[in-house]
């Protein structure tokens, strides 16, 4: 199976310029603790994520209509390409611990994201590899 056909292709992608308060009302509105921070061309440059916001905003008592995505997202971009096999998705997403990973075209824009939750329901054999290797990241975090 390919990124393409696993992807979920409805995805708001946000400014640097953007603020957070923006931002985190989106993702109430649509029920989601993940978004894509692109530039003007839609090229991925970071995520910001709801466990983010709480602990880049929130715990340090900022406001976050003052802060914008560029000030806390994370610039670590993981992507894979409509094309590759699902399994190359699971391979990064095990490789740097992420719980879901941007889809670009070939000219780098992003056309979508997959979840550790669609691979999942694509095939639990991997999905339960991935997700070991993912939580890996929490270890010894409290």
């Amino acid at each position: 199976m390919l990124c393409q056909d696993l992807m979920t292709s409805e995805v708001e992608c946000f400014r640097t310029s953007d603020t957070v308060q923006d931002i985190a009302r989106c993702m109430r509105d649509v029920n989601v603790g993940f978004v894509p921070i692109c530039d003007a061309d839609g090229r991925p440059l970071g995520t910001l994520t709801d466990r983010d916001i709480a602990i880049r905003v929130c715990a340090d008592g900022r406001l976050a209509s003052e802060v914008r995505a560029r000030d806390i997202m994370t610039r670590e971009t993981v992507t894979c390409r409509t094309r590759d096999e699902v399994e190359v998705a699971e391979r990064l997403m095990a490789e740097h611990r992420k719980s879901r990973i941007m889809v670009v075209s070939d000219d780098g824009r992003l056309v979508g994201v997959i979840s550790l939750s669609d691979v999942a329901e694509q095939d639990e054999g991997h999905a339960v590899e991935t997700l070991r290797r993912v939580a890996e990241r929490e270890a010894g975090v409290h």
